[in-house]
């Protein structure tokens, strides 16, 4: 216990030395407050970078995946009748050759392939409704005059 206070006169003569260190290095770097308008404009251009990076990305893949080769005129769709809430069958037309096929939420099956065409593709839509709105397209769009 001697020891300990014989070290004391020695610290309380350092005291005066330490504090006026401490008040001198208080008084030469001032505290800054943080830049605000800085940091703002800083995390502006760092959102504006990302959703640049996510446009660009989603461009390069719109572009890529039309490199494809996809050619839409090889295959076509003929004719689709629903079967049900979720079913269909379709016929469809691949390379002058006519499959008909029936679709459900899980499963694709074929279900006909036919040697000859059945239907002609190329001549349009083929029901009642279709006609009627084809001449209609053809004539005027004046109203009908009735013979009461």
């Amino acid at each position: 216990m001697l020891q300990k206070l014989a070290g004391l006169p020695l610290l309380l003569l350092a005291y005066p030395v330490i504090a006026q260190e401490a008040a001198e290095t208080a008084q030469a770097a001032p505290v800054k407050a943080p830049d605000t308008v800085g940091t703002l404009v800083s995390l502006g251009i760092g959102l504006v970078a990302v959703i640049a990076i996510i446009y660009g990305c989603a461009w390069i893949i719109r572009r890529m995946s039309g490199m494809t080769g996809a050619n839409n005129s090889a295959i076509k769709v003929v004719s689709v009748m629903a079967l049900g809430a979720r079913e269909r069958i379709a016929l469809i037309e691949v390379g002058g050759q006519q499959i008909l096929v029936g679709i459900t939420p899980s499963t694709i099956r074929t279900l006909q392939v036919f040697d000859e065409p059945v239907v002609d593709a190329a001549s349009g839509p083929s029901g009642d409704f279709a006609r009627r709105l084809q001449g209609m397209i053809g004539k005027s769009w004046t109203s009908p005059t009735r013979n009461d």
